[in-house]
């Protein structure tokens, strides 16, 4: 299978989406890797991280448990420092970059710190595979809808590392280089869920920035699940994106509130530092080299030297934007119900036994 014998490195791995791909690592479904190694700066993240695993004792946990035992590696290291990103990536074959500063309002208070992480950081990545020689063959790194048509420096930080990884495929012809962009990751820690479902166990109002603002959503699981598609079926300088819902952020308050049986205010508090109403995933000028597999869209390189494949009639007609809702406030109650219970207010890890 795809991954195995594989030594893995997952930049940022103590984060939701890193765990989550740990998680699904170790199942083995895409082959079972030599080695998964997470590399981050926090410390104390791994050390939690590493004692979920090693606590592990029901059957059902019993081929991660295994599994983990075998292969599970930690490092410290910082995506800013490039010595570090040398000796990660020195032993890998395959990189899920995810590491990343990502809250908007925070980015847009320290912009050169976010381009240190979000720009500075796969630059050294790609530095590191490039000038020291490793056996790197795959790099896929983690984007965001706030990075098509950015307006925010998460979003323009984010869209350079786009643009940074998507070039290295020219200076590093031995590593295929891809990204995948998505949107709102639902359980993911400093989402907005979290945040009502705090104010609702408080019994607060419910604090939403604009009433028509819109928002895509996808689960981890399914952020996981393109990561992997792109792993298994994306070429040289592409991004995959997922077809995922959009829902106004009102209605998935309302849903929240309906969800645990109470009745609240909502107040309107005004847009943020940096956000946007609607959010867009492919741009009206994407859409023209975007095409479709697996059940993905797929945007070709903006560097033609890279496109592999012909481009036909694009897939969609107009550029795929969160303000076209596919959910009212009772399918949001339907595809929340299963988070729910999952998502705490706190600022603890996530529970890898899910």
């Amino acid at each position: 299978m795809f991954l195995d014998d594989k030594r893995v490195l997952i930049t940022g791995g103590t984060g939701s989406l890193g765990q989550s791909l740990v998680r699904r690592l170790l199942t083995g479904e895409l082959g079972q890797p030599s080695s998964i190694t997470v590399f981050s700066r926090d410390e104390a993240k791994q050390h939690y991280m590493r004692l979920r695993y090693m606590q592990r004792n029901s059957a059902t946990d019993e081929v991660i448990y295994e599994n983990s035992q075998q292969s599970l590696k930690f490092r410290i290291g910082d995506i800013r420092d490039y010595s570090a990103v040398v000796q990660a990536v020195k032993t890998a074959d395959v990189v899920f970059h995810t590491a990343a500063l990502k809250q908007v309002p925070i980015c847009e208070y320290y912009p050169f710190e976010a381009v240190q992480t979000n720009v500075v950081g796969p630059q050294n990545l790609v530095r590191a595979i490039k000038e020291t020689s490793t056996p790197v063959e795959t790099v896929i790194g983690i984007s965001t809808d706030k990075a098509c048509k950015p307006v925010n420096v998460m979003g323009m930080t984010k869209a350079l590392q786009e643009r940074v990884l998507i070039q290295a495929n020219l200076e590093c012809p031995d590593t295929r280089f891809m990204c995948v962009r998505y949107g709102n990751v639902i359980s993911s820690r400093g989402s907005v869920i979290p945040l009502f479902l705090d104010q609702i166990n408080n019994n607060l109002a419910i604090t939403v920035t604009h009433q028509e603002m819109t928002r895509f959503l996808i689960s981890l699981d399914s952020a996981v699940d393109t990561v992997f598609a792109a792993l298994q079926f994306g070429n040289k300088g592409e991004t995959f994106i997922p077809n995922v819902p959009a829902a106004r952020v009102v209605d998935i308050a309302e849903a929240l509130i309906k969800s645990q049986g109470k009745q609240l205010s909502i107040n309107f508090t005004g847009v943020r530092p940096g956000e946007k109403l609607h959010e867009i995933l492919v741009s009206e000028e994407e859409r023209h080299r975007t095409t479709t597999r697996k059940g993905y869209y797929v945007i070709c390189p903006v560097v033609p030297e890279l496109r592999e494949i012909e481009l036909g009639k694009p897939p969609i007609t107009s550029e795929y934007s969160s303000e076209n809702i596919t959910l009212n406030v009772d399918s949001l109650c339907e595809l929340l119900a299963p988070h729910i219970s999952a998502i705490t207010s706190s600022e603890s890890l996530p529970d890898l036994t899910r």
